[in-house]
């Protein structure tokens, strides 16, 4: 049950209830990677940062039927996470798109 509550400040809700909506609705970022050594040590550290249920990871030498999906995200290479807002952040290189589909 989400219960609003109001100040005396007219239309001013509590910070916390917005945040607490805003986590609510987030989606989860997706790592990409192929399963090098730089792809592997970047996967670790994206889950140490923001946790194991804030991303989604998906592995191309055991998934390649996501990389059209991540094609039009704009992954270029690997290692990359895509923001729930959709920017995509490359991580070091471990291989370009071109070395992925092989």
């Amino acid at each position: 049950m989400l219960k609003i509550c109001l100040v005396r400040i007219p239309y001013y809700i509590c910070e916390a209830i917005v945040f607490n909506l805003k986590i609510g609705r987030m989606k989860k970022s997706v790592f990409y990677h192929a399963g090098c050594p730089v792809c592997l040590s970047a996967e670790h550290e994206i889950l140490e940062l923001v946790g194991t249920d804030n991303v989604e990871i998906v592995h191309f030498g055991t998934n390649k039927s996501r990389i059209p999906e991540a094609e039009k995200a704009g992954v270029k290479s690997v290692p990359a996470l895509v923001t729930p807002t959709g920017n995509v952040l490359h991580i070091n290189f471990g291989a370009s798109m071109a070395d992925v589909k092989g």
